[in-house]
């Protein structure tokens, strides 16, 4: 399987007309101890950077952006009360944030949404010389990159 052409993807037989490419996430799900708390925190986060709500039900919430959506749902499977990043698993989702000012803006709200700023010793390059971005943690441990994206 691989892409076709510049304007289709194969994929499992069917040519997607259009698309850019196969590399397009097509959606994450994460498993959250406190749906309300999620939702207070990411929802606020994801609409700040253009995310709409895409899907909602007793558990869960979704919100899209183009054609990638983030689920997060508090699943009644769920075998932990709190996220390690540090354990084997996703570390942490990556976003791109349209400028620098924008990274600031959203650092500065975003306490007030149950974010709280990681490594602020080393903000807005805890990343590396030239990677200006801000590194957020949630109250369940779950964290998040925004890049800026100029």
């Amino acid at each position: 399987m691989g892409a076709v052409g510049v304007r289709g993807c194969w994929l499992r037989g069917a040519v997607f007309e259009g698309w850019e490419g196969c590399a397009v996430l097509h959606h994450v799900e994460v498993w959250v101890p406190d749906l309300g708390r999620a939702v207070r925190s990411w929802g606020w986060l994801l609409e700040e950077l253009g995310w709409e709500v895409y899907q909602e039900w007793a558990v869960g919430r979704s919100w899209r952006f183009e054609r990638t959506y983030i689920v997060f749902e508090q699943s009644p499977g769920l075998t932990g009360e709190k996220h390690e990043r540090c354990r084997p698993g996703v570390n942490h989702l990556a976003l791109w944030v349209d400028g620098r000012e924008r990274v600031e803006a959203i650092v500065a709200e975003a306490g007030a949404h149950g974010w709280v700023l990681m490594f602020p010793e080393r903000h807005p390059y805890a990343g590396g010389a030239g990677h200006y971005a801000a590194y957020l943690e949630d109250a369940d441990g779950f964290e998040v990159e925004l890049v800026s994206g100029r």
